[in-house]
């Protein structure tokens, strides 16, 4: 079953998420930065702490 069949299969079982970032200190939605602001959120490095140490 390919991601599309699944998420047809699925659709009244989701719901929204709201994913937030930390920005100068303090946490907003991501969905209410501007579009160059999203478009820097999407290139950003995520930290993993598996590599670290």
């Amino acid at each position: 079953m390919n991601k599309e069949q699944l998420l047809q299969l699925n659709t009244e079982k989701r719901t929204k998420c709201l994913v937030y970032t930390r920005v100068m200190g303090y946490h907003r939605p991501v969905e209410s930065f501007n579009t160059g602001k999203k478009g820097e959120h999407r290139q950003r490095e995520h930290f993993n702490e598996k590599y670290c140490g």
